[in-house]
């Protein structure tokens, strides 16, 4: 694999002034494994390696310094296994951070990276952590997510101060719109989306930008209206500079009309808010203090902004900052498309012990302690991480073991045909593994299995014990 020779030279420079001006492969290498080296990949990129030492090396360690830091970002701090994540400025009488998903499916993966940093900080500083599912979009929504979302996230970060669910916040985001209709920094759109992408591509204003403050509200008040405009025929727009380099940034939409039934809404509104006046408004009004999110949010964080300038509101603007995503080069992470498949029969259902999902990471024994060491030794860092399934479950493997290496029972697990078992092993590939064990488990207990490896007890087959694998 290819990894780009900034990222290499970030290192280099690192090792170089943690160690008076003089950087040695190993640290530099070491330090790549985050970004996707594999050992067999060691061998091809030494050369790269070796170049960019040697002229590391051979500058002052003023100069080492200088060439750093507008390289420091791009592979955040290195951590070691006990350290902690890095200070956040203006912690010190503690935070308020959250948590947003949308209620698609329960949690995975995904939801453990972005969502475990800030549960993390909250129990460094002490403060607030919200669980904020995010529904206010009608056609995107799996009902049993809101008690799945709950159920994973008191599990996997522990510490969460208060549930928020949007759509039972309406009263509240309508309020805002109205205050930001009074500051004259929004307006009804009702021009077709291809004549107003036409318009806001050419830098120009739509004829709805101009309107008054009365002609505004009336047609605020004709979107509410069930008599009123038809789905798809208005929209809120905010106001922004349509001389923006970015197209994404101008007169970018805040509400529109949606009128599926809402699972737990009903027919109750019709215009729903976006996720951006949401977000804003909730940060507003529960007093946010940091936000850590993943970094293709950034323009939304930018627009997040301009919503609290135009409300007089940017000296509070929470600390904001970005992570870098997992790519896993072999693993579909998706609950959209998971849940597909499991309606199709592909899965049996969420816990499937093939999905890397919270529920059957914590049906099969993994600890939550050893995602919060996965995380810390992560850190802050932007920078994208290129890895396979494998060398991702080996790191995660062994920090899960040194946890559980001397809290759990040793048994003896003798291999034989379904007949004469009185156990049963399921594996990560969803296949059985018959055996005689010599103990009796006790609920929920994680046992070390000699020749097999870690497995924790479910439940009880045919008067068998089921067992799901962890690792070895």
């Amino acid at each position: 694999m290819e990894i780009d020779k900034r990222i290499i030279k970030a290192y280099a420079l690192k090792n170089a002034i943690e160690h008076e001006g003089k950087a040695v492969a190993g640290s530099v290498i070491s330090g790549l494994f985050n970004h996707g080296l594999t050992k067999e990949g060691i061998k091809d990129i030494m050369p790269i390696v070796n170049a960019i030492l040697r002229e590391v090396n051979a500058v002052s360690l003023a100069e080492q310094e200088k060439e750093f830091m507008p390289l420091k970002n791009i592979i955040g701090h290195r951590f070691e296994r006990g350290d902690e994540l890095p200070e956040l400025e203006g912690a010190e009488r503690g935070v308020v951070m959250r948590f947003s998903p949308s209620p698609s499916g329960p949690m995975h993966l995904g939801h453990i990276f972005t969502g475990m940093v800030s549960s993390l900080y909250v129990k460094k500083y002490g403060g607030k952590f919200y669980l904020q599912i995010e529904d206010t979009n009608p056609e995107n929504i799996y009902a049993p997510a809101y008690k799945l979302l709950k159920e994973d996230a008191d599990w996997i970060f522990g510490n969460v101060s208060e549930t928020i669910i949007q759509s039972e916040r309406m009263k509240l985001y309508y309020k805002y719109i109205e205050k930001l209709f009074e500051k004259e920094a929004i307006y009804v759109c009702i021009c077709s989306s291809e004549k107003f992408k036409k318009l806001v591509d050419a830098q120009k204003s739509c004829p709805c930008r101009e309107i008054s403050k009365k002609e505004n509200l009336e047609r605020w008040k004709k979107m509410l209206d069930k008599k009123g405009y038809k789905e798809g025929r208005a929209v809120i727009r905010f106001k922004s500079d349509l001389n923006d380099p970015n197209p994404a940034f101008r007169d970018f939409p805040l509400a529109r009309i949606i009128l599926k039934k809402h699972p737990r809404q009903g027919k109750k509104y019709r215009v729903w808010p976006l996720m951006n006046l949401c977000v804003t408004v909730d940060d507003i009004e529960l007093n946010k203090t940091h936000i850590i999110r993943a970094k293709e949010h950034r323009d939304n964080a930018t627009r997040q902004k301009m919503i609290y300038k135009s409300l007089g509101l940017e000296k509070i603007y929470p600390r904001t900052y970005f992570l870098g995503r997992y790519n896993f080069t072999d693993l579909a992470i998706s609950d959209t498309k998971t849940r597909k498949a499991i309606e199709k029969g592909k899965f049996w259902g969420w816990d499937d012990i093939r999905l890397p999902f919270v529920l059957p990471f914590k049906k099969r024994g993994y600890q939550k302690e050893a995602f919060e060491k996965l995380v810390i030794q992560r850190g802050l860092s932007e920078v994208d991480k290129v890895i396979s399934k494998e060398d991702f479950f080996k790191v995660l493997n062994n920090f899960n073991r040194e946890i559980l290496k001397d809290k759990c029972r040793k048994a003896d697990f003798q291999k034989t045909n379904e007949k004469n078992s009185n156990a049963i092993i399921l594996m990560p590939d969803a296949k059985k593994v018959f055996g005689k064990i010599d103990v009796k488990p006790k609920k929920d207990e994680i046992i070390y299995f000699s020749r097999i490896g870690y497995a924790k007890f479910n439940e009880r087959k045919a008067k068998k014990p089921v067992f799901w694998f962890c690792h070895e």
